[in-house]
């Protein structure tokens, strides 16, 4: 009798003890299912590699243009200094400028368009930055000095189910003498490029291609200044 009431509380015993594991496997899984997902990573996006080929030399023969000053930006006077990718619903409200979550410029837009457009007129001339031409302008030498600012830049959805890369950028060409700066010319070059996808993937390619466009036009308005 007493052999049997020993095994009677050992087989209780075991018992209690597998409800405790399997109870505590079970809080153990419903309070992991409760954790919160793991954040999103952000997106981080530039204007791609550029050029991959080496730009071939000028022909023989063939007058160089002279150096150009490519100014810096004043990044803190625009209000497109931040790096977050926006986007426009131009047939809801055009004048609120959303960002997408999760995606990013690796740099403000700005400084990204530069870049662009220093690889642009590098091909036809020297380009100098501001600390070069300075240097220039102690020996008595000058250069024209290219300003620019970048007024928009947004992936801007015409409907619901068509969008363009938008850019505008105004340039200032200005030529330096002993005597001052005499302003050669000033334009708006404002560009639209389809965007593959209506996606902040999408308004990357066509931001892109909007800065390509805008910094082809550029190059040639400034090449062809006197």
């Amino acid at each position: 009798m007493g052999l049997f009431a020993m095994k009677s509380g050992a087989d209780r015993a075991g018992g209690t003890g597998a409800l405790a594991v399997f109870c505590l496997g079970f809080l153990l899984l419903a309070g992991c299912s409760a954790l919160p997902d793991k954040p999103h990573r952000t997106v981080l996006y530039d204007f791609g590699p550029g050029p991959l080929a080496v730009s071939a030399p000028p022909a023989v023969g063939t007058a160089a243009l002279p150096p150009i000053t490519l100014a810096d930006l004043d990044t803190a006077a625009s209000r497109l200094e931040g790096t977050g990718l926006n986007y426009r619903l131009g047939y809801a409200d055009a004048n609120e400028l959303r960002p997408y979550a999760g995606s990013r410029w690796t740099q403000p837009p700005l400084q990204l368009f530069r870049q662009r457009l220093r690889d642009g007129l590098t091909p036809s001339r020297t380009v100098l930055g501001t600390l070069e031409a300075a240097n220039l302008s102690r020996e008595g030498r000058s250069t024209d000095v290219l300003r620019i600012s970048l007024d928009e830049f947004s992936h801007y959805f015409e409907s619901p189910t068509a969008s363009v890369g938008l850019v505008r950028v105004r340039a200032t060409l200005v030529r330096g003498s002993p005597a001052g700066e005499r302003v050669l010319g000033q334009r708006v070059f404002t560009v639209r490029q389809a965007a593959p996808t209506n996606d902040a993937a999408g308004g990357v390619k066509a931001l892109t291609a909007a800065s390509d466009e805008a910094v082809a036009q550029m190059v040639a308005w400034v090449n062809q200044a006197r």
